[in-house]
């Protein structure tokens, strides 16, 4: 497919991996060509059956596998849809090989990564790719699933047509990063059985996506067990997701950015320390936070951040030490947490007191003024 004029370096990938692969696959087709379905029409001149039918655009498929349907292939699959070369694809499940071979894409069923074919399953005992085994700048190691390989082929072009002509470069990988760090690897590491962390858990986790489309699913007691309309329906819901997450990153968490910078930058007018920030206006702070900390190369890290509350008070809130942690650089004082109003203020000799969280992430005041007090008192007591 073309690619968008917003795709980061690795806008590539597809014709690099392809081109590796294509020799090997071609020696196979000629060798055995019943088992193997033909190349994409830009990459080989044979005869296709139904050829006329196809280029007409009708009867176009994309193939994935029937039976008890999961989160990877009903993304796979929509996000193969959003695209304009997929969009009027037909959707069929199915195991029979002979099927899967008239499909021109097949994902999540096949027992082949071939990307010069357009199969992208990943269920083969040889296949162990990840975002950063087929992209080295990327990070992320987590084994890929049906809709990892897919988003890691054609995401760049998609969110670069859900952002529209001219978006801008940078935000375009911006959005692409956060969206598989996100969204898709937690798909890819729950359907490969990746577990978060060692160890039991202190609770379950049971209302992420892949568990909601898993219910979809029939019961074992209900008499109707089909599934086609409910995967449809599965389509329906993780793209709801992957637009929604898009949408974020784009339209609310980006533009962020540039607050937590400035406020960065005017941090010593705040507090000589360098310790707390003051935003003025509340926006997603923290993974701006931390990332922009070390491109400022700002070495005395930031432990608390003011900004006013829907009800024009102040909070203070701690800096927690990685972005999606419970724990926190430095909480507030221990023997303020849980106390509020005027027992607080008292406590602490600060007016204007209206609470500390009985964990000690947050505190607030009617003040900014107090606020910024609050903040400057949690650091002296902690030296």
């Amino acid at each position: 497919p073309d690619r968008p004029t917003c795709a980061p370096p690795s806008h590539c990938l597809s014709d690099t991996i392809a081109l590796s692969r294509v020799f090997s696959l071609v020696s196979r087709r000629l060798a055995t060509p019943v088992l193997t379905s033909p190349l994409p029409r830009h990459m080989s001149k044979m005869s296709q059956p139904n050829k006329k039918m196809r280029e007409d655009g009708d009867g176009k498929q994309i193939g994935t596998h029937d039976g008890t349907f999961h989160c990877d292939e009903a993304l796979a699959c929509y996000l193969l849809k959003k695209l304009p070369q997929y969009r009027d694809f037909s959707i069929v499940r199915s195991r029979n090989p002979e099927v899967l071979a008239g499909c021109e894409v097949v994902v999540d069923v096949g027992g082949q990564y071939d990307p010069a074919a357009h199969r992208y399953d990943h269920h083969q005992r040889s296949f162990n790719e990840t975002m950063n085994s087929l992209v080295p700048e990327k990070p992320w190691v987590t084994k890929l699933s049906s809709a990892g390989l897919v988003y890691l082929h054609f995401g760049q072009d998609i969110i670069a047509n859900m952002l529209g002509d001219g978006a801008d470069k940078k935000l375009c990988g911006v959005v692409y990063d956060k969206v598989y760090q996100n969204l898709i690897e937690e798909i890819d590491a729950i359907d490969n059985g990746v577990s978060q962390f060692d160890g039991s858990p202190r609770y379950l986790m049971t209302t992420n996506l892949s568990s909601r489309v898993g219910r979809l699913n029939p019961s074992w007691n209900e008499e109707d067990q089909d599934t086609t309309k409910r995967f449809h329906k599965a389509m329906e819901m993780v793209g709801e997701e992957f637009e929604d997450r898009v949408r974020y990153y784009s339209q609310v968490w980006w533009p962020g950015r540039k607050l937590v910078q400035d406020a960065l930058k005017a941090r010593h007018a705040v507090d000589p320390s360098g310790e707390v920030i003051l935003m003025e206006q509340v926006c997603p702070w923290k993974e701006h936070l931390f990332e922009l900390e070390k491109e400022l190369d700002i070495d005395l890290s930031i432990k608390y951040v003011l900004y006013a509350d829907q009800n024009q008070n102040w909070r203070v809130q701690c800096v927690p030490v990685e972005s999606q942690s419970f724990q926190n650089r430095l909480s507030l004082p221990e023997q303020w947490r849980g106390i509020r109003d005027q027992e607080l203020s008292k406590l602490s000799g600060i007016d204007g007191c209206v609470f500390v969280h009985a964990s000690g992430f947050i505190g607030g005041n009617k003040t900014r003024e107090g606020a910024l007090l609050m903040a400057q008192k949690a650091l002296q007591m902690s030296k």
